[in-house]
């Protein structure tokens, strides 16, 4: 089971390589389970007992399903879509010294830069052009799935503290090599070509680079797994599972995948954006329920913002709180935090053990040392939008922000139980 559902991550992070793929995978899984498309620029009409889904910007969506019977309340789980990368700039192409081709790319959240060196990566993304049928502007996928730019590092030779430690600057020392010479020109004519629209037509563009080593399954036992973007693909991938596999027959069962949350979510489409609250409204507008009906559903709701978290690393112990330590394959994690970082309470961490109970599902606690700061996630800024009771969790894993992680073979299987029985 576990290997199953591990090659299951695997195949669903790989056809992923950013947050429009992964979005457009979902899509995909929802249609195949009759799930119904609606549009947020046209009129929603839902049933009771139906099945939907909405999109923003191509990289956040929402998916829900209404009960046949008079709803309790709202069920949510809250994941995020977007990884750190580095995203293409306009004008990509910078010719060096006469003889290379580099693309000029930027930072896209707080990534750990080292492992990006002398590895083989390519580029996807989404292109835009004029819709000519339909008027408007359409977006297209692209992804160029080949070995197509290296970052190669300063040899030891050049550069005698190169292991010392990794001040890389992204501007001069991390622009990708793309081609001699004879590729100057070409880079959009590649994007253009792979999107099967010319060149020409290209009106805008999102573009990033992703890591092409393939995941695995790895250890003694088979009992670890890494692959690039599981923070936080793994906990998308878990949740949507759980989802599908639950009955929903009590609660409005929500399905959230919010993009952005790498560099604050401050956007259209990110958590602090009305997205969930104009999804949530709207469903009960379309149902013929008042706002009162919704205020009052949304005091009997519970949310779960899943996001993964750090387990101990077995070389720096010291880095992790004394007593609130987390492991691989031990089970979900529950994230605290004094300065509501993470929005977990006593409330929401009782219901949260409680549900995990009853699921058969291990749990254990985060907590940062004290005299570290931690990172923030979904829960506390999308309550800001939509407040309800909310606890922020995770699967453990190593590396959080490399381009290439590690998390174990157990834990998703666990997200995918305890979501499965709370979208009872």
């Amino acid at each position: 089971m576990e290997k199953n559902i591990s090659q299951q991550l695997l195949e669903f992070i790989e056809n992923s390589p950013t947050c429009f793929h992964a979005v457009q995978a979902m899509t995909d899984i929802l249609s195949a389970e009759g799930f119904t498309e609606l549009k947020e620029n046209q009129k929603w009409h839902i049933e009771n007992g139906g099945r939907y889904f909405v999109t923003r910007n191509g990289s956040s969506l929402i998916a829900f399903t209404v009960p046949v019977q008079e709803m309790k309340g709202m069920h949510i789980i809250a994941s995020h879509s977007d990884s750190p990368s580095f995203k293409i700039k306009e004008n990509p192409e910078l010719e060096s010294e006469g003889h290379y081709i580099r693309l000029n790319v930027e930072g896209y959240g707080g990534m750990i830069r080292a492992p990006w060196f002398d590895r083989p990566l390519s580029v996807a993304g989404r292109v835009i052009v004029k819709d000519k049928a339909q008027g408007g502007f359409r977006s297209i996928l692209v992804d160029i799935g080949r070995d197509l730019v290296m970052i190669p590092n300063l040899a030891i030779h050049m550069d005698r503290q190169i292991n010392d430690s990794c001040k890389c600057n992204i501007q001069k020392d991390m622009l990708p090599i793309y081609g001699d010479l004879s590729a100057k020109g070409t880079f959009m004519k590649l994007i253009a070509d792979t999107a099967g629209v010319p060149e020409e037509e290209i009106l805008g563009h999102d573009l990033f680079l992703y890591n092409r080593q393939k995941g695995t399954v790895w250890g003694a036992s088979g009992e670890f797994l890494s692959c690039s973007r599981l923070d936080d693909l793994q906990c998308a991938f878990a949740s949507l599972k759980g989802f599908l596999a639950g009955k929903r027959q009590e609660y409005l069962a929500v399905h959230c995948v919010l993009d952005n949350e790498e560099v604050g979510s401050g956007t259209k489409q990110g958590a602090a954006s009305t997205f969930l609250y104009d999804t949530l409204t709207r469903i009960h507008t379309s149902l013929g329920l008042s706002q009162e009906d919704y205020l009052i559903h949304l005091a009997d709701s519970f949310m779960i913002s899943a996001d993964n978290a750090h387990a101990v690393h077995p070389a720096h112990t010291d880095k992790a709180d004394p007593a609130n330590r987390s492991y691989i394959n031990g089970g979900i994690v529950i994230k605290f935090s004094a300065s509501q970082k993470y929005c977990t309470d006593g409330v929401s961490a009782a219901i949260f053990r409680d549900l995990c109970q009853r699921a058969g599902v291990p749990v254990q606690t985060f907590v940062n040392r004290s005299d570290m700061a931690g990172g923030s996630t979904l829960g506390n800024i999308s309550n800001t939008q939509v407040a309800l009771n909310t606890v922020d969790i995770g699967l453990p894993q190593l590396a959080m922000h490399s381009p290439y992680e590690t998390a174990g073979v157990k834990d998703t299987g666990y997200l995918i139980r305890a979501a499965e029985e709370f979208f009872c």
